[in-house]
C-alpha cells in the first residue's frame, strides 16, 4: 500500500481490495474490440485506487476537458449555496436576473426554479448544447429567456446545457464568485484538486454545463466523496442530505441534480464521446473512464453496459488468490499502454533538405490567406495565417513532437476554442505526392488528422477529426505555391 502525495489516494494492487485483474484486462480487451477509443480507466475500491490505466500519450499529470461532467461539480456548487442559506430549491430563476428579462414573462417561464433546472425539467422542448452558446458573444442569460418555455417546468425532462448555465450564474449572483472561484475552498482545495481550469463565458460566468478541465484522478475524487456520502478523508464536505438528493431520479426520467442514475443504487457522471463516472454503492467502488468515442450515447450506450457485463466478474464474492500472478499480468499490459505510438512513413521523404514553402491559398470559408510548410526530412512545421494572425504546429516526421498551439478548431472541436493547448504531433509520407500530419490534443478528446497533397505548385489541404458533435472534416484548402 503506498499514497501518491500528488494526489493524495491510497494504491494497492487490484486483488489487495477483491478487483480481478483478469476481468479488467477483459474489459479493455472487449472495448478495443468494439472500437471504443479508451483513454484512461481507473478502478477504486474500499477506499483504494486499485487500477490506474492510461494510453499514451494521456497521463495522470495532465488536465483532461471534462465536458458535461461539469455539471455533477455545478450541482455541488447548488449543494453547498443551499447549506449556506445563499439560495432555496424553490427560488425561481427570473427573481434572481430582472435585468434580463424580456418584455413579456410568461407564466411558464415565471414558474421555472432552481430545482427545475437541477433537474432538467425546465419546460424547454429542445436541448442547447454548449458548442451552440460558446458561439455567442451576448448575454447568455438573456439567450436563456429567449428559449420558449413550452411545458409547464417540472413535469418534462428535456437535457440541455443551458439550465447548466443559469445554475452557475446564479451562484455567481448569490455570491459575488464565479463558480470555479465559490468551489475552490469548498470542494476542490478538500479534496486535493489542483490546476483545474474552468472556461468563462461573455459575463464572466463559467459556463456550468461544461468547460471544467481537471486530472482524471480528480474526476475519481468527485465520485469518491458521493460514494462516501459526502466525506471525504474524516471530514464533511457535502451534506449528506444533499448528495442522497442529488443521486436519485425525479419524475419519470433516471435523472438527479445534475446526475444520472442506474440500477441497483449507482448513478454516474456523464460527458460527451465518453467521459465517465460510475459509482456502485453495491460494490463499494467508483470507475472512470475519459474517451474518444463519436456518439452522442457513448457513457449510456456503450461504456455503462460495458461495465455492467463485467461488474460481476470485476468484483468477484470469493477471495482472490494471494498468489495469483493476474495482478502482474495486467501491470504488464497496462505498461504497453503507454507505449508511444509507432509512426512510420512508407516512402522517403520528398524533402531531401529544409525547405520553406509559401502558399496563396484560394477564397475559402475560415479566412485562411496562405501556408506555409517548413520542412525537412525529420520535422515538419505547418503555419496558418489567417486576418487574426499566424498559427503553427511543428510535427517531427517518423516520431512525434510535443509542444503547445494556437491553432483554430472550435468548428471541429465541439465550438471550444482552448488556447493555447499542448499538442502532440507526428507526420508521415503516405506516398510521394502526400504528407499526413496528426495532432493529438492530449488535454482534450480531439486527435486531428491534416493530410497535404501536392500537385506541381498546387497544395490541396484537408483536415478531419476523430470526434464531434458537427461535421468532422473541414472543406479543403486549396493553395498556389509562390515561394520556396
Amino acid at each position: 500500500m503506498k499514497v501518491n502525495p500528488a494526489d493524495g489516494l491510497l494504491r494497492v494492487r487490484p486483488r489487495e481490495v477483491g478487483v480481478d485483474a483478469d476481468a479488467v484486462a477483459a474489459l479493455l480487451d472487449e472495448a478495443k474490440d468494439a472500437g471504443l477509443d479508451v483513454h484512461s480507466l481507473l478502478v477504486y475500491r474500499s477506499g483504494h485506487l486499485a487500477v490506474e490505466a492510461y494510453r499514451w500519450p494521456y497521463r495522470s499529470d495532465r488536465p483532461r476537458i471534462s465536458h458535461s461532467v461539469t455539471k455533477s461539480f455545478t450541482a455541488c456548487a447548488i449543494g453547498l449555496a443551499l447549506e449556506e442559506g445563499r439560495l432555496s430549491l424553490t427560488d425561481t430563476v427570473i427573481s434572481f436576473f430582472p435585468e434580463h428579462l424580456p418584455a413579456r414573462v410568461d407564466a411558464n417561464l415565471a414558474a421555472m426554479t432552481i430545482q427545475d433546472l437541477l433537474t432538467m425539467r425546465t419546460g424547454h422542448v429542445e436541448e442547447t448544447s454548449g458548442s451552440r452558446w460558446r458561439a455567442i458573444e451576448t448575454s447568455w442569460i438573456a439567450e436563456f429567456f429567449k428559449i420558449p418555455v413550452v411545458h409547464k417546468p417540472g413535469t418534462v425532462y428535456v437535457y440541455t446545457s443551458a439550465a447548466s448555465y443559469m445554475l452557475s450564474a446564479i451562484v455567481t449572483k448569490v455570491t459575488g464568485q464565479t463558480m470555479h472561484d465559490y468551489l475552490k475552498p469548498r470542494l476542490f482545495e478538500p479534496l486535493d484538486i489542483e490546476g483545474e481550469i474552468w472556461d468563462m463565458g461573455p459575463e464572466g460566468i463559467n459556463p456550468g454545463g461544461n468547460g471544467l478541465s481537471c486530472k482524471v484522478v480528480d474526476l475519481l475524487k468527485l465520485g469518491v466523496l458521493h460514494l462516501q456520502k459526502g466525506m471525504w478523508k474524516g471530514k464533511r464536505v457535502l451534506p449528506e442530505t444533499w448528495v442522497d438528493d442529488a443521486t436519485r431520479a425525479y419524475g419519470d426520467s433516471n435523472y438527479g441534480y445534475h446526475w444520472v442514475t442506474g440500477p441497483e443504487g449507482e448513478f454516474y457522471a456523464m460527458g460527451l464521446f465518453g467521459q465517465l463516472i460510475l459509482i456502485s454503492p453495491a460494490y463499494d467502488a467508483v470507475i472512470t473512464f475519459t474517451s474518444a468515442i463519436n456518439d452522442s450515447m457513448a457513457c449510456s450506450g456503450h461504456l455503462v453496459p460495458l461495465v455492467h457485463r463485467y461488474l460481476s466478474r470485476l468484483f468477484p464474492k470469493h477471495t482472490l488468490n494471494a498468489e495469483d500472478v493476474a495482478d502482474a499480468r495486467l501491470e504488464a499490459r497496462l505498461k504497453k499502454e503507454t507505449e508511444v505510438e509507432k509512426l512510420m512513413s512508407l516512402v522517403e521523404s520528398r524533402f531531401e533538405h529544409a525547405s520553406i514553402l509559401i502558399y496563396n491559398v484560394e477564397e475559402n470559408p475560415f479566412g485562411v490567406k496562405a501556408l506555409h510548410l517548413d520542412t525537412s526530412p525529420a520535422v515538419c512545421t505547418f503555419r496558418l495565417i489567417d486576418n487574426e494572425g499566424e498559427y503553427a504546429v511543428t510535427a517531427g516526421i517518423g516520431n512525434w513532437l510535443e509542444g503547445e498551439t494556437d491553432m483554430p478548431g472550435a468548428r471541429l472541436h465541439h465550438g471550444y476554442n482552448l488556447t493555447p493547448l499542448r499538442v502532440v504531433a507526428g507526420g508521415r509520407w503516405l506516398d510521394s505526392d502526400t504528407l499526413e500530419l496528426n495532432w493529438i490534443f492530449p488535454e482534450t478528446t480531439f486527435r486531428d488528422t491534416v493530410v497535404c497533397r501536392f500537385a506541381g505548385d498546387r497544395i490541396t489541404v484537408s483536415r478531419r477529426v476523430n470526434v464531434n458533435s458537427g461535421a468532422r472534416q473541414d472543406p479543403d484548402l486549396q493553395g498556389k505555391l509562390i515561394s520556396v
